[in-house]
């Protein structure tokens, strides 16, 4: 085992973590937001309400004069500057590298990464053609011209950015964290799924539909994640199913109360949010039962079991 064990290696002191999370916070929220912030000045030469109006509609990037990929593209790169950040610190604050932080060890497992993004793919798939199958009137074609092509190749550029800033921070430094407080595997995975629940806590889908009732599933998400960085000794595989998950959105499916506003392929009206939870669960629970089978993982006891430092 080498991902939590490598954390007792570097240094740990709680007020490293909380610099690490000010400093990623201020560069995202500010350095990341650059390049919506020239656009919207520029925009604001010819319409002093854009200000206004792009803050009544975060989504809406046509106020700004942005195309919906262009605008797509500012919106995540406040995780591609998150992302640079992390990696400039974390040899400074916390005596680590951004490999140790991955899986502990000296090289990245890519085919771990494409394979649980192959397989959550193929499962996202077969579940959206059920629910086309089941309720037909639920969606329509939102998008079969040609931008389709490019939407796709952004998404497949820019969604990995993301998807690995937050499993990076999230099950690998965070998680690591607690492994270092806790001494224990379980803990870092439940304070980190719930952690991941609330930073997504001001996403759309909250608004519209409630704290409460959309928690469950960003929280289930993180547990998913989780459950398969343990099994797996590194964050590969939860990063593609992350990665694979976000794609599939922007491609295939949009909604107006969604985070990721996309012209995607469907657009589909109604939202039955315990109904996906309910389909998150089980998809969950397969997606890991065949990794599981794919990477030949130990038991599952394995989550419950204390990190014995003298691994190292």
């Amino acid at each position: 085992m080498n991902h939590l064990e490598s954390t007792f290696a570097g240094k740990n002191s709680f007020w490293r973590y909380i610099v690490m999370f000010a400093v990623i916070l201020i560069v995202s929220n500010t350095i990341g937001a650059v390049p919506l912030l020239i656009a919207t000045l520029i925009k604001s030469a010819s319409n002093p309400a854009v200000f206004s109006q792009l803050a009544a509609n975060p989504n809406d990037f046509s106020v700004v004069g942005l195309g919906q990929n262009t605008g797509f593209v500012m919106m995540l790169f406040p995780f591609i500057a998150g992302l640079i950040a992390f990696i400039l610190l974390i040899k400074p604050l916390n005596n680590r590298t951004l490999r140790i932080t991955i899986n502990g060890s000296g090289g990245i497992r890519w085919n771990r990464f494409f394979i649980s993004g192959t397989v959550w793919l193929i499962l996202s798939a077969l579940y959206l053609m059920l629910y086309l199958k089941l309720d037909p009137s639920n969606f329509s074609i939102n998008n079969k011209t040609s931008s389709l092509i490019l939407l796709s190749i952004v998404s497949v550029l820019f969604i990995p950015f993301q998807a690995a800033f937050e499993e990076v921070l999230f099950r690998g430094y965070l998680m690591q964290g607690f492994a270092a407080l806790v001494k224990n595997r379980w803990f870092p995975v439940i304070m980190t799924s719930i952690l991941f629940g609330l930073m997504h806590g001001f996403n759309p889908e909250i608004k519209e539909f409630g704290f409460f009732t959309m928690m469950p599933q960003y929280i289930t998400f993180g547990l998913i994640f989780g459950i398969i960085t343990i099994l797996d000794d590194g964050i590969e595989a939860a990063m593609g199913a992350h990665t694979a998950n976000n794609i599939f959105l922007c491609i295939m499916v949009t909604n107006r109360s969604s985070a990721l506003q996309t012209h995607a392929l469907y657009e589909q009206f109604n939202i039955h949010p315990w109904t996906e939870f309910l389909a998150l669960v089980i998809t969950g629970l397969i997606f890991v039962l065949i990794l599981k089978i794919i990477f030949k993982w130990d038991k599952f006891s394995l989550l419950f079991e204390r990190i014995r430092i003298n691994q190292l």
